[in-house]
């Protein structure tokens, strides 16, 4: 466990058991998460790259146009 994570759990080990368990369920939430991020990547791959190479193949041939620059601030 790196220290940072340990000073983390030190400091929610004083809150109140009720905030406790809400921390927790956020962590374990985003674990989970991130576990289904790395299989769903890993198992697409292939698929992936295969639409990279298209993109570039297109980008080569000059099938491709420059996006226009949107501000996405209201």
């Amino acid at each position: 466990m790196t220290k940072r994570l340990e000073e983390a759990i030190a400091e929610a080990s004083k809150l109140p058991n009720q905030h406790q368990d809400t921390l927790a369920t956020i962590i374990l939430e985003e674990i989970a998460a991130q576990e289904r991020w790395d299989i769903a990547f890993s198992s697409s791959q292939e698929q992936l790259t295969k639409l990279a190479d298209e993109a570039l193949a297109e980008f080569r041939q000059n099938k491709t146009k420059p996006m226009e620059k949107r501000s996405f601030s209201s």
